[in-house]
């Protein structure tokens, strides 16, 4: 998504004291204002929150069947993927 303008919004939120304070030692530790520090930490773990769910985790014998079915030589794609694969095409286009 793109902006042509920088865009700012605020997020409140109460914290216990000794967290207030764990979190200002931590910026000024590296460097940062509270503010920074506080939005880079958010947004990284947003961001990890937001991979491991995407991701699809698989066991040995999931992967081999996943191959072994990718590597027959009859197989042919169902009307669903074949659907997919036309739209997929199509927004290309």
């Amino acid at each position: 998504m793109s902006h042509s303008r920088k865009t700012n919004t605020r997020l409140s939120l109460r914290l216990a004291a000794e967290l207030k304070e764990a979190i200002e030692d931590a910026a000024v530790l590296s460097g940062q204002t509270v503010g920074d520090f506080a939005a880079s930490t958010l947004a990284d773990g947003a961001r990890r929150v937001i991979w491991e769910h995407d991701i699809t985790v698989l066991t040995a014998g999931d992967r081999d069947r996943f191959v072994a079915l990718l590597e027959q030589s009859d197989a042919a794609p169902n009307k669903a993927l074949t659907v997919a694969a036309r739209h997929y095409k199509k927004q290309l286009g």
